[in-house]
């Protein structure tokens, strides 16, 4: 069986849900700088690092292009599984500051927000 497109992803969505996924998509591909690769990977929307700029791939399955930012229809929340705030300390502290300088609650785990 052939891996969904994203396109399949969006129209498998609620409308409400597939509202959410495309603002945010628009968002992040209109601020997400190149060489980062809009694909499905593990199932999400996400962007990545193409093996021709970082040939060693994710280090849990070198096989796959390095993640660098995702997002998710869960089942209970939309996710945004940032891998790139999770691999720096400097970086997680600024986001969770500029998070809480906005004023909103923030509910994150190791990478999702």
């Amino acid at each position: 069986m052939a891996s969904p497109s994203v396109a399949d992803i969006l129209a498998s969505l609620p409308a409400d849900r597939r509202a959410a996924l495309e603002t945010l998509r628009t968002v992040i591909n209109e601020h997400i700088d190149a060489p980062f690769e809009e694909r499905v990977q593990y199932g999400m929307i996400g962007w990545s690092l193409p093996h021709s700029v970082y040939p060693k791939g994710y280090h849990c399955d070198p096989r796959q292009p390095l993640p660098f930012a995702s997002i998710a229809s869960q089942k209970q929340h939309i996710g945004i599984y940032l891998f790139c705030v999770y691999m720096s300390a400097e970086l997680q502290e600024w986001f969770v500051d500029a998070w809480k300088a906005s004023g909103k609650r923030l509910d994150m785990g190791k990478s999702c927000v």
